[in-house]
């Protein structure tokens, strides 16, 4: 039997989503509680990796099924074997012909930000963080530069293996939400940013190159325009640095209805 995982976790004590031989990685985690609970190896495969620091809030996972279990046994089983910062969230039968990756048709990731003059203490490794204030306006007039297809090597790490940098970015929305009331801090409103998300797919580092850009063009050191010319050099040397992994949260992937898996898990209410 094939089966399908949800899996929430914080990416802060791990090396990324991939399997590595320090087995300090989340899907080494994770396959260690399923092969434990099944009483023989299990391997997963994801829709999605997600690198060192990053966050998960609806990983999904599938892999085929060495012994019976019901779908509650899969989440309470496995969950029973997780460390604290990871948790299977649900469980579904699956078609043999779903697979994780490739049948998600779009991904989606949120980017969450600080803008405090005080570095976060009890957010710190969940968020990023700006000392100042941040211009909503021009970032959304940059991000609007940014949807549809392109060539995004621009924003491609060098070790990026995807086949082709073309992407199709087909979301990018920027909201602020005021904290206490509009509460400033050495001049400045203190708040969080959110910056959503969606591709067909994304390349190595992609939403954190994009993020060192859209903050540029948010303090004012660059005009929004900017942003298509970096798109337009296809060049990674004319971008701004690559933003802090802290804030990104991979939401999930995108499914045909006809696969039957829900949309979000309860771990997405909690951010600002």
């Amino acid at each position: 039997m094939r089966m399908a995982l949800g899996v929430s976790y914080n990416g802060q004590a791990y090396q990324g989503w991939q399997s590595q031989s320090s087995g300090q990685t989340v899907q080494d985690r994770l396959e260690a509680a399923l092969s434990r609970l099944a009483t023989q190896p299990v391997h997963t495969l994801c829709a999605g990796r997600t690198d060192a620091g990053v966050h998960g809030l609806m990983q999904v996972v599938h892999f085929d099924a060495p012994v019976q279990r019901s779908t509650a046994s899969w989440v309470r089983g496995s969950n029973a074997f997780l460390p604290p910062d990871i948790a299977v969230q649900w469980a579904h039968a699956v078609p043999d012909a779903f697979h994780a990756r490739a049948c998600a048709t779009a991904r989606r990731y949120a980017y969450v930000l600080l803008q405090s003059p005080v570095r976060p203490s009890v957010e710190a490794g969940r968020v990023g963080w700006v000392f100042d204030a941040l211009d909503g306006d021009a970032m959304r007039a940059a991000a609007a530069q940014l949807l549809g297809e392109h060539d995004f090597s621009s924003f491609r790490a060098a070790a990026c293996q995807a086949l082709s940098p073309v992407k199709t970015l087909r979301r990018l929305d920027i909201s602020q939400q005021l904290m206490g009331a509009g509460r400033t801090g050495m001049g400045i409103p203190v708040c969080y940013w959110r910056f959503e998300f969606e591709a067909n797919a994304f390349l190595h580092h992609m939403i954190r190159n994009l993020m060192g850009c859209l903050v540029a063009v948010g303090r004012g050191t660059q005009p929004a325009h900017w942003v298509s010319e970096v798109l337009q050099a296809r060049s990674r040397k004319v971008a701004a640095p690559t933003f802090a992994a802290d804030g990104l949260y991979f939401l999930g992937p995108v499914y045909d209805p006809v696969w039957g898996l829900p949309e979000r898990t309860p771990a997405f209410d909690w951010l600002p």
